[in-house]
């Protein structure tokens, strides 16, 4: 009988990911976002109770450039997500492209013991899960 190898968010998720403050402005993030060449940001949290919120390229180009709002007078909390669903870094990859399908989700923070060791995008799971992804004996 032929098995599956089993691919998990740990083996294709980023670790190289950068965060910002809600309070930050639209500015700010996109130094950062150019400093580490990604698309999007995790939001910290404001205090043990909170909730992760994550603010992608595409939140700052359907709701700053295509309204003409001026990004060092737009705060990230104006215009993230929040809250954002997360995954464990031990799901299957499968079932993380179902969950994305489902919500409509392009990427998603990786979450371990309340703290985000990575994130995750369709991108990963199909370039680098797919490729490692075979049929074995």
């Amino acid at each position: 009988m032929n098995k599956r190898q089993l691919i998990r968010v740990r083996d294709v998720m980023k670790t190289d990911f950068d965060t910002v403050d809600g309070m930050d402005t639209v500015q700010t993030a996109l130094e950062k976002m150019l400093h580490v060449e990604t698309k999007s940001l995790i939001v910290k949290k404001r205090n043990k109770h909170d909730e992760f919120g994550l603010v992608m390229l595409s939140d700052i180009a359907r709701q700053v450039l295509a309204m003409d709002r001026a990004p060092e007078r737009v705060n990230i909390y104006e215009i993230m997500t929040k809250p954002v669903l997360t995954v464990s870094p031990e799901m299957d990859i499968r079932y993380c492209a179902r969950i994305f399908s489902r919500f409509d989700l392009s990427r998603a923070p990786v979450e371990e013991k309340g703290e985000v060791v990575g994130i995750v995008s369709y991108t990963d799971m199909v370039l680098k899960g797919l490729k490692r992804s075979r049929i074995t004996p």
